[in-house]
């Protein structure tokens, strides 16, 4: 494997372990505040995130690199809001689609098509996930400060589950 490639996809396992722990933090927030579709949500986002980190910690072992398993940032804890929630979740998630589409590019740049290739998974995935974030975060615009708004967007979150979870 090649060494800047290798190192690229390791700050990416890094990426996605931090996803994964911000969105389990989110999960514990809406949890507490009584959100419990969102927190359903933001626990099964948390579970992709891990299985996007997994599936890249695998892909670099196979591929005779080593891969490095990091230690988290310590995650925001408390928000001021549902809208600042999900304002947060498509923030993350169009900073991972960045740092994904440096690794692509640098994969062109260096000529390693099979961690081009492997990585488009997480191109189509990333599409998906910035649209789930933007449809709630434009429901929740929409909604305001309503509080039955709030209780039925949070009764309907599930619907909006991406359909893959696959690692």
């Amino acid at each position: 494997m090649i060494a800047e490639i290798e190192k690229l996809l390791n700050d990416q396992i890094k990426y996605e372990a931090n996803a994964a722990a911000q969105y389990l933090a989110m999960a514990s927030w809406a949890d507490v505040k009584g959100y419990n579709g969102v927190a359903e949500f933001f626990y099964a986002q948390s579970q992709e995130e891990r299985g996007h980190m997994t599936k890249l910690v695998k892909f670099v072992n196979e591929r005779n690199g080593r891969a490095v398993i990091p230690a988290v940032d310590q995650p925001k804890e408390s928000y001021v809001s549902l809208l600042e929630l999900f304002e947060t979740f498509l923030k993350s998630e169009e900073f991972v689609t960045e740092k994904i589409n440096n690794v692509i590019f640098e994969c062109l740049q260096l000529k390693d098509y099979n961690v081009h290739n492997f990585m488009q998974w997480y191109v189509a995935e990333q599409l998906e996930e910035e649209a789930i974030a933007r449809t709630l975060l434009d429901k929740l615009r929409i909604i305001g400060d309503d509080k039955s708004g709030h209780y039925l967007f949070d009764r309907d979150i599930l619907k909006f589950q991406g359909e893959d979870s696959e690692g």
